[in-house]
């Protein structure tokens, strides 16, 4: 089992920024991808970002050169910096780690973080 603990959201005015975090524990685990969706009210749930074992990256149009995805593997951590915000970023930001746990590919989820920009 993956443990992800989230942090780092809150209250915003339009073109701020944010960093979120994502810490993930449990051992018998070998993650290979960690990312961010998000979801607004009425709205499905979407990819954010997404960042896999060797650094390669995927991004929602919608937020390519505003939002950057890292990840620290020596903490098993994930980040999101969040630059140039807008009102419509607003969702609650979820972590997900891909993970083979006891043989098999498993997604993980956090609680959610809410983000709100807003003047």
């Amino acid at each position: 089992q993956v443990h992800l603990v989230e942090s780092g959201g809150g209250l915003v005015q339009p073109g701020g920024s944010l960093r979120l975090s994502c810490a993930a524990s449990g051992s018998g685990n070998n993650i290979y991808a960690m990312g961010w969706f998000r979801q607004a009210p009425g709205k499905q749930r979407e990819l954010v970002a997404l960042i896999r074992n060797g650094n390669s990256t995927n991004y929602a149009d919608s937020v390519k050169g505003r939002f950057t995805i890292s990840r620290d593997n020596t903490k098993n951590t994930v980040y999101l910096l969040m630059d140039s915000l807008k009102p419509d970023d607003t969702a609650v930001y979820y972590c997900i780690t891909g993970a083979i746990t006891e043989g098999s590919a498993r997604d993980y989820w956090g609680q959610g973080t809410q983000v709100t920009v807003s003047s």
